[in-house]
């Protein structure tokens, strides 16, 4: 970071909320997400991915909490996330787009996703391209 002046740092008494949801119920077309309310995070899976393999919601969870936390980390609100989100949702994922505000945040979470992938035997490339 080359500013750590700006590290806004996790809340002491972080509270992490799984919903597990059908995909009906996303605030938009996304099969993860996530959003602050207070110290609280809550993240939401599809139910869907969740029913076509449990390991998938688990990829999902931990790439929508790195990248919550670090948005967070970097003062990059979850309106500056969602107001971009909804511009580009022709795109399979605005994330990323290098002008997404949260692109390094994404970016990071997804190669955590991947390292837990392996891990789980997921094979990535099924997994992205379902």
């Amino acid at each position: 970071m080359d500013n750590p002046g700006l590290f806004q740092r996790v809340p002491h008494d972080l509270v992490v909320r799984l919903r597990i949801l059908p995909q009906e119920e996303q605030r938009y077309d996304t099969e993860g997400d996530w959003l602050w309310n207070d110290d609280a995070l809550e993240i939401r899976v599809s139910r869907e991915v969740d029913e076509e393999d449990p390991r998938y919601a688990m990829l999902l969870f931990v790439h929508e909490l790195i990248e919550a936390l670090l948005c967070r980390s970097a003062g990059i609100t979850g309106a500056t996330v969602d107001a971009f989100d909804m511009r580009h949702q022709q795109e399979t994922e605005p994330g990323d787009d290098p002008a997404a505000p949260y692109h390094h945040q994404h970016v990071a979470a997804e190669a955590v996703e991947l390292a837990l992938a392996d891990q789980l035997g997921v094979n990535w490339e099924h997994y992205l391209g379902r």
